[in-house]
């Protein structure tokens, strides 16, 4: 399974942000607190290239060694799109 990494890595992610949220509820020190969601978002920041990895490995690839053009530019539309919505956060 290609994703077995980033499911590891989400996982990391989901108990930070649970020690975040406890650390909120134990009224902690701010920046202790901003340090903690930093790294909260850089694990997720880690899975998401996980998958999307993933994705090149196996879907685009896989279309890129087709023969259906339209196949190739469904995969190429969707990298686009993910592309701009990555500008649109950063």
């Amino acid at each position: 399974m290609k994703h077995k990494d980033a499911l590891r890595t989400l996982k990391n992610a989901r108990g930070q942000i649970d020690a975040v949220i406890k650390m909120i509820e134990e009224n902690r020190y701010c920046i202790d607190i901003s340090k903690q969601i930093l790294a909260s978002i850089s694990l997720l920041k880690k899975a998401n290239v996980q998958v999307l990895n993933s994705h090149l490995e196996t879907c685009v690839k896989s279309a890129a060694f087709s023969d259906d053009p339209q196949e190739i530019e469904e995969k190429i539309r969707e990298l686009e799109d993910v592309i701009s919505y990555l500008n649109k956060i950063v």
